[in-house]
């Protein structure tokens, strides 16, 4: 099956074609939206990557970012699957309406082939009850406060990637899987399945990333919204205008990096932060593991930063004796005579979701 693969972002619409028992795509491109995430700029956009990609697909699948309690697994696409998709747009909105008016827009184009939706929040779905329940009033639970937790199809891609690198089976593995990119997150997987997320009922929660805050103290937004800020700005300052963007202007970690090593200050500042919330969350995750076989870097700044990421490790005292470094495919595995092995996984959704879309189209 010719599976085309659309990953639709905040700023950006992936697209990849995989062909039957093919890893590398035979199409991949990258496009920016408009600057506007209206049907119309969202539908051109969709339009130009179908003529691009030509004819003979038989299956579209997509990236959803938030599938709530409803969507616990890969799922046909509907007129109520999408409508249910935009609905969650509160908890998600900087992903889930653009995702429906992409869906919306592909289906319009090739009505006569199956769209699936796969959902990052699927793989989340195994969190037990600690991990997902808040420490809040029942009422608040009943009304659908819980932990969802994101990245979950690049988790799973870095699962099954760890098993192969490492060469032993998913479920005798036990991982911390670092997803450090616009978005960061990290994810304890025991056996194959989610045990612990830092990301929460929304994207905001967890590690310091490109433009959100991540976790900060809930008094500070009660503070903002007291003192005569709406609540969409306060939303709109954490999702967009904090994180890197924050405090120093960039979520360019490379920028950041050139300009740390002029003496700039303020992107000294921002890297540090950055480097202390993500060496933070990966030690908690460690805690709920009885041991950690390998601590996996994903996500753009996890794969291609280097000195953010060992700054990351020299934080977390990992590396102990001699280091092996060995290289797969263009992911890398280190090991030390001590303490778990380091791999470095490039992100591959894209191989997720066409996997999700033969399993469901069958």
């Amino acid at each position: 099956m010719r599976v085309l693969v659309l990953n639709p972002g905040s700023a950006t619409l992936k697209g990849t074609v995989l062909e039957p028992r093919a890893r590398e795509p035979s199409f991949d491109r990258t496009t920016s939206w408009d600057g506007s995430h209206d049907a119309t700029a969202i539908a051109a956009a969709v339009g130009t990557m179908l003529d691009e990609v030509g004819r003979g697909i038989e299956a579209v699948g997509y990236r959803v970012v938030h599938g709530g309690d409803r969507f616990t697994e890969a799922t046909l696409v509907d007129d109520s699957v999408i409508e249910a998709i935009e609905a969650l747009g509160d908890l998600s909105p900087l992903h889930n309406p653009v995702a429906a008016a992409t869906i919306r827009a592909a289906r319009e184009r090739l009505p006569d082939i199956p769209h699936v939706a796969a959902f990052d929040t699927a793989f989340h779905a195994t969190l037990p009850e600690a991990a997902r329940r808040y420490p809040v009033p029942d009422d608040w639970v009943a009304d659908g406060v819980r932990r969802y937790g994101f990245h979950g199809l690049s988790v799973a891609w870095s699962t099954r990637r760890a098993a192969e690198l490492l060469e032993r089976p998913v479920p005798d593995l036990r991982l911390v899987v670092a997803h450090l990119g616009g978005g960061c997150s990290v994810t304890a997987v025991d056996g194959g399945r989610s045990v612990d997320t830092s990301m929460g009922m929304t994207p905001l929660e967890g590690l310091m990333m490109g433009t959100r805050a991540g976790s900060i103290d809930p008094g500070i937004v009660l503070r903002m919204v007291r003192s005569g800020r709406s609540a969409d700005s306060v939303e709109a300052d954490l999702e967009r205008r904090s994180g890197l963007v924050g405090v120093a202007g960039t979520a360019d970690v490379r920028e950041l990096l050139e300009r740390e090593s002029d003496g700039d200050g303020r992107a000294g500042l921002a890297l540090e932060l950055f480097v202390r919330r993500a060496a933070a969350g990966i030690a908690a995750a460690t805690t709920i593991l009885a041991a950690v076989d390998a601590i996996v870097f994903t996500g753009g700044v996890g794969e291609h930063a280097a000195p953010v990421r060992d700054r990351i490790v020299e934080r977390l005292h990992l590396s102990g004796g001699a280091r092996r470094e060995a290289s797969f495919d263009g992911d890398r595995v280190v090991r030390y005579e001590r303490g778990p092995a380091l791999l470095v996984i490039a992100a591959r959704e894209d191989l997720v979701i066409a996997d999700a879309v033969v399993s469901v189209v069958g």
